[in-house]
């Protein structure tokens, strides 16, 4: 909150403007990117091992803007569950696997965002109904005063979509093909693919929570 002085000598409070995250999300939050020393913990895209239990994935994207354009200093966050289907609150590097994840998209060569981590197992829903496999995203870029809040559904799930609450409040098969990631299998890896549309032709479905 910013003070302002009052006629009267006191201080009055008014909400700060909002901001976009600028030029310079990088230099606090991806210090890989930005060129900077690493601090000795740092929260990155790496999510889970080798040992972590589960089918170990990448995720992949590239985050793209109204002209159809690469947002090369886009910042995503992940938030996901375990092969369980438990969420891992607690960060730490010496466990298999973490919940919260960081990328980046950088100038550079092909700009994409990406994630070594697990499959998440099934979680309920607020009213109890199971969702389908899923990960949580959420876009930082300029431009974007508060961050957009989206989620990643797997193409080789069509069962539990289909039945899946979330995914199903999203009336329109077309939109909902949105959050939708394509499974790839390259140099023996498993990848899902999603590319995050912010406006125009196939934006991405982005919720309000």
């Amino acid at each position: 909150m910013s003070q302002q002085p009052t006629h009267e000598g006191g201080l009055l409070y008014r909400e700060t403007p909002s901001q976009t995250a600028g030029p310079y999300v990088h230099i606090g939050l991806a210090l890989d990117v930005a060129g900077l020393p690493l601090r000795d913990e740092e929260i990155w895209s790496r999510m889970a091992a080798p040992e972590a239990e589960g089918e170990l994935i990448e995720l992949v994207g590239t985050v793209i803007d109204g002209n159809g354009d690469p947002v090369r200093d886009a910042f995503i966050e992940a938030w996901q569950a375990d092969a369980n289907g438990d969420f891992q609150p607690d960060f730490d590097l010496q466990k298999p696997f973490n919940s919260f994840g960081r990328s980046a998209t950088t100038a550079d060569g092909d700009s994409e965002w990406s994630f070594t981590t697990v499959k998440p197992g099934r979680v309920p829903a607020a009213n109890g109904k199971p969702m389908a496999p899923h990960v949580c995203l959420a876009v930082f870029a300029r431009g974007i005063n508060i961050q957009l809040n989206t989620r990643l559904y797997f193409d080789d799930e069509a069962e539990a979509n289909a039945a899946c609450p979330v995914l199903n409040a999203v009336e329109s098969p077309a939109r909902r093909e949105t959050l939708i990631a394509r499974r790839e299998e390259a140099d023996g890896k498993v990848r899902y693919r999603l590319d995050i549309r912010l406006q125009g032709e196939g934006e991405t479905v982005f919720f309000d929570f």
